[in-house]
This record gives structure tokens, C-alpha cells and sequence, in this order.
């Protein structure tokens, strides 16, 4: 009896101790605020004045830097996927459908990797720089400021076919909207308030020209606004741009929410939010109470965050962030 006791005593010591001691592990594996407090100690304020630059220079470039942030998680979890360029060997999720001619800052989290390598050589992978810009560009913008947990290290691989299927469309209705974040394990208040993105940065017109030319849900002057600028004839003036909040694109606050509640919404599944549908309540209420609107949206970014990370020894540091090592 002594004996089985004794063998059981070391065996809780040993799984004691292997908890504690190498990057495997289900302990090491969860994401913290203070991952890098000693192996990179500047870590945060590398970051941080490498975006003031960027959005200082062109303010649109802190709402492309969170929006890579929002395809990346959504394929495969934050695992850095989207930042991987394409090869003759290599397809990518910069060229699927949400991404291609649209997705921006990829410089913006070179250059942050740069500066951060320079410092501390093979430690920060590009996925956590990716979400630590995320952040900053919102604060930046006069948004609200979070810890953000950092810990992931960066994928081998990505998946074009994953960025086309799992990326939301501004074509969404309301009810593929909320089954496109279920899948991820992001509830519908967690939906609404990261739609409120859409406060800052521009769209094309390929994204709402068949908005304001043919649904009936739409401020009648904001229409005629937008087409303006969006040829009706499909082919011409894909490219050209508009806000996503017509009162405040380079400012992060609720207005967005505001625009939905006027039939200002400039996307089809920006609109669908607030068209009498299940979530009007939500708009509404973030409408009203822009503290309640930051404090969700922060709470679902941090979630967001959380989407299958790879940690441990999966994945790897990756020296540059398009290519892997």
C-alpha cells in the first residue's frame, strides 16, 4: 500500500514539473498579456510608433491594418496566415475573393517586424504584431484601449479556399452574418459590436453599388450621395472609394450604428443589422450609449483574439512575415 502511494506521489511530481517546464504544454499554451514582459521588453512600444507613423501618414491605413486582423482570424484562426505572400510553389489568402485589390498594411506589419527583430531577434511572431497594430489603430483613431493577449506563433501554411468560404461578404444577410461568426464561437452581440469596425475606413464601389442603385432600405439622399462617385454600369469605377461612415471615417466611435438606425449604412450587410431583424435592439442600444458599444467591442476583440491560436511548438517565428522560415 506504501508503496502505491509512494509510485503515485512521484507521478504527480512528474506531471507537476512537465506542466512547468517546456513550451508544449497546456499551461504555456494560453494566451497571456505579459507573454513577452522579459524575452522583449520593448515589444509594445515598438509597435505602437511604428503604426503612429503609418496612420499619422494616412489615417485609412489604421482601418485596413484591422481589418487584415479580422480575415486572419477567421481562417484558421490568428495564426498570421493572411500576411504569407503568394510563390510559384505557394497560393495564399491574399488573392481570394475578400482580400484581393482590398486588403492593405501588409507594409505597415513589415516594417513593425522589422523593428521588432532588430530588438529582439526570432521572438515576437508576425501573428501577435498583427493583433498588438490592431489595437493601436483603434486607439489611435479615438477608440477604446485593451490588453491584448499575445502568445501565437505564425502558420505554415494558409488556405485560399478557407479566406473565400469564411470571410463574411457585404452581400450577407442577417442570418449568414451571425451563422459566419457562430462558426468561430462569436456570439451575435459579439457580431454587431465588431461590425462597428465600420465606423472607420473606405469600402469600393464594387461592394455597394447594387445598394444604392436598387434596394429600397436607404436614405434616398444618401443613394444619390454615393452614386455620385459609383457608376451604375458594373465594370466602371470598381475602384473607386467611399466611407464606411459617411459623418466620421477616420474617427472610432459609434456613428456607424447612427447611420444604420438612418438607413445610412453603406454595405448590404452593414444594413442588414438594422433592418427589422433580430439585432435592431443591439444597433439601437450602441446608437445610444457609445460606452456600452466600446466596452463590447472590446470584450469580442479580445475574443476574437482567442481563435485557435497556435502556440507551443506548433507553427514557428517566422523571420519575415510573408514567407515562412
Amino acid at each position: 500500500m506504501a508503496s502505491k502511494k509512494l509510485t503515485i506521489a512521484i507521478l504527480a511530481i512528474i506531471v507537476t514539473l512537465s506542466l512547468q517546464g517546456d513550451n508544449n504544454n497546456v499551461v504555456e499554451a494560453q494566451l497571456t498579456t505579459n507573454f513577452y514582459s522579459s524575452s522583449c521588453p520593448n515589444l509594445l512600444s515598438t509597435v505602437r510608433s511604428t503604426v503612429q507613423s503609418a496612420v499619422n501618414s494616412q489615417p485609412r491605413t489604421g482601418a485596413s491594418i484591422l481589418r487584415l486582423f479580422f480575415h486572419d482570424c477567421f481562417v484558421n484562426g490568428c495564426d498570421g496566415s493572411i500576411l504569407l505572400d503568394d510563390t510559384s510553389s505557394f497560393t495564399g489568402e491574399q488573392n481570394a475573393n475578400p482580400n484581393r485589390n482590398s486588403a492593405r498594411g501588409f507594409n505597415v506589419i513589415d516594417n513593425i517586424k522589422t523593428a521588432v527583430e532588430a530588438a529582439c531577434p526570432g521572438v515576437v511572431s508576425c501573428a501577435d504584431i498583427l493583433a498588438i497594430a490592431a489595437r493601436d489603430s483603434v486607439v489611435l483613431l479615438g477608440g477604446p484601449n485593451w490588453n491584448v493577449k499575445v502568445g501565437r506563433r505564425d502558420a505554415r501554411t494558409a488556405s485560399q479556399a478557407a479566406a473565400n468560404n469564411n470571410i463574411p461578404a457585404p452581400t450577407s444577410s442577417l442570418s449568414q452574418l451571425i451563422s459566419s461568426f457562430s462558426a468561430v464561437g462569436l456570439s451575435t452581440r459579439d457580431m454587431v459590436a465588431l461590425s462597428g469596425a465600420h465606423t472607420i475606413g473606405q469600402s469600393r464601389c464594387t461592394n455597394f453599388r447594387t445598394r444604392v442603385y436598387n434596394e429600397t432600405n436607404i436614405n434616398a439622399a444618401f443613394a444619390t450621395l454615393r452614386q455620385r462617385s459609383c457608376p451604375s454600369a458594373a465594370g466602371s469605377g470598381d475602384g473607386n472609394l467611399a466611407p464606411l461612415d459617411v459623418n466620421s471615417a477616420s474617427t472610432f466611435d459609434n456613428s456607424y450604428f447612427k447611420n444604420l438606425v438612418a438607413q445610412r449604412g453603406l454595405l448590404h450587410s452593414d444594413q442588414e443589422l438594422f433592418n427589422g431583424g433580430s439585432t435592431d435592439a443591439i444597433v439601437t442600444g450602441y446608437s445610444n450609449n457609445p460606452s456600452s458599444f466600446n466596452s463590447d467591442f472590446t470584450a469580442a476583440m479580445i475574443k476574437m483574439g482567442d481563435i485557435s491560436p497556435l502556440t507551443g511548438s506548433s507553427g514557428e517565428i517566422r523571420k519575415v512575415c510573408g514567407r515562412t522560415n
